[in-house]
């Protein structure tokens, strides 16, 4: 079985197991998040735009964990991309979350039109060194978009979070981040329900009697990925978090593979503005 957690390259851990918040209403969040760390989450992924940092923020104080248990995620969002935008952005996320610090932020998408992340990055590393944000990383960035990163900064995201799911299966781009050493973590995971009824996630599931979501969740963890999915549910969290207790068989692995469509439900991350 896989770990609960993984090593990131800058030698700090992540869970591998999240709640994502996109789209969990401002007023629900805070009693989301602290129901879902009472379940045992203990990584809860936000972002600038989704409008309910404040509720993750006290949805963590509701929770009464220890701030060093819980790794709390956010991202730079487009408009706030460049050097010293990015470096109000964050305090405004700090400031919305009630932190001093982030465990990780993430460059929320690269916008090559306007090519500004290379800027946005720079920042993230001057946040970082300063102790402001612990870990570094990107979202829904492209090979080409890595590459240049790198190239450029010599500092190596420690996650790429991208759109993953069976019917998207990110295969040479997750190659990429093994070679880079970048944690893969998958947003939209369960791909709006579209394989719950495939015959290889129904055999799995006949198989273990768990759900066709609990199938989907864990191969993403057997992939050696991170993974969010979202609920507002407590049966919903409860029902995510209970993966650790079964495994997909090599066969079944491979069957899940053979899904892939390179069929994408977000936004294409070349175009996206």
């Amino acid at each position: 079985m896989p770990t609960d957690r993984l090593r990131l390259n800058d030698g700090h851990m992540i869970p591998t197991l999240g709640l994502g918040i996109w789209q969990v209403p401002a007023d629900r969040t805070a009693d989301t998040v602290a129901t879902a760390l009472g379940l045992g989450y203990r990584l809860v992924d936000g972002a600038a735009i989704y409008g309910n940092e404040a509720g993750l923020g006290e949805g963590l104080r509701q929770s009464g964990l220890p701030r060093d248990e819980v790794f709390v995620t956010t991202k730079v969002w487009n408009d706030d991309q460049g050097h010293d935008s990015t470096l109000r952005a964050v305090e405004g996320s700090l400031a919305r979350l009630g932190l001093d610090r982030l465990d990780l932020c993430l460059i929320h998408w690269p916008v090559p039109a306007r090519d500004r992340y290379l800027d946005t990055w720079r920042a993230l590393i001057r946040l970082r060194d300063e102790g402001r944000v612990r870990s570094i990383g990107v979202s829904n960035f492209m090979a080409s978009h890595l590459e240049r990163l790198v190239g450029e900064t010599g500092v190596v995201p420690v996650l790429n979070q991208i759109e993953m799911n069976p019917r998207l299966q990110q295969t040479s781009l997750r190659a990429l981040h093994d070679r880079m050493g970048i944690v893969s973590q998958s947003w939209t995971p369960l791909g709006q329900g579209r394989s719950f009824t495939a015959a290889p996630v129904l055999a799995v599931a006949a198989r273990t009697g768990k759900s066709p979501a609990q199938v989907i969740l864990r191969w993403h963890l057997q992939l050696g990925a991170s993974v969010i999915p979202r609920s507002t549910r407590a049966d919903g969290l409860a029902e995510n978090v209970r993966l650790f207790d079964f495994d997909l068989t090599d066969g079944e692995m491979a069957a899940m593979a053979a899904l892939d469509e390179g069929a994408r439900c977000g936004p294409d991350p070349a175009t996206f503005a």
